[in-house]
């Protein structure tokens, strides 16, 4: 009997600054409760985050993020929760302007919302309460991190944890990633999600 593979939800936020490296990522989501560290692998390089895991009962997921824009890697954080993976990812170019959407492509995909506890619009960032949400917890290799996951393979392009990989797996879980973009911010600005999130936003003190 196969097992199914399910793609998680993901949300993501943002924050940019043309100067300030420290304050110029993304916040990314993977919700995947119940998966333990050592049933997850976690896949970074400049272009792409691929996660792979399983929980106690045996629910398989998987997702493979093609990035609209480079990371930076080795400067990015992870910790890994009850509730699922939380990343902040280090944008590589420093730049002012937000990126117009976390994926690659522009295409919608069922799976990837807009985190609007932590979501602020570009030009609301700098009066924003800040905290160390981007900073509690280690960076990729550190203790605090991703337990399970070998570090040494991360920031490789395109390739997995070994020969394993995620080859199949990640054919497994295409059908997510073919459909290859993400929540365009400002076609949600007007949604209901956005109005009813929409007093929430001091709760972005989570975020550094």
């Amino acid at each position: 009997m196969s097992q199914t593979t399910v793609t998680p939800e993901v949300t993501w936020a943002q924050r940019s600054s043309s100067s300030d490296a420290t304050k110029n990522y993304l916040y990314v989501n993977i919700n995947v409760p119940d998966v333990p560290k050592t049933s997850a692998d976690l896949n970074l390089s400049a272009n792409n985050v691929t996660f792979t895991g399983t929980t106690i009962k045996g629910v398989k997921y998987h997702v493979s993020l093609d990035l609209f824009a480079e990371i930076d890697p080795e400067n990015s954080k992870v910790n890994h929760t009850p509730r699922g993976v939380e990343l902040v990812l280090r944008k590589k170019e420093l730049k002012e302007e937000y990126w117009p959407r976390l994926l690659k492509e522009s295409k919608k995909v069922h799976f990837l919302k807009t985190d609007f506890d932590k979501w602020v619009d570009e030009d609301e960032q700098d009066e924003a309460p800040e905290d160390d949400y981007a900073n509690n917890f280690g960076g990729f290799g550190e203790e605090g991190g991703l337990g399970g996951i070998d570090f040494s393979k991360l920031g490789g392009a395109g390739g997995g944890f070994g020969a394993e990989g995620f080859g199949a797996e990640g054919a497994e879980g295409a059908e997510g990633e073919e459909d290859g973009s993400d929540d365009d911010m400002p076609e949600l600005e007007g949604d209901e999600a956005a109005e009813g999130k929409a007093q929430e936003k001091p709760k972005i003190e989570e975020v550094a």
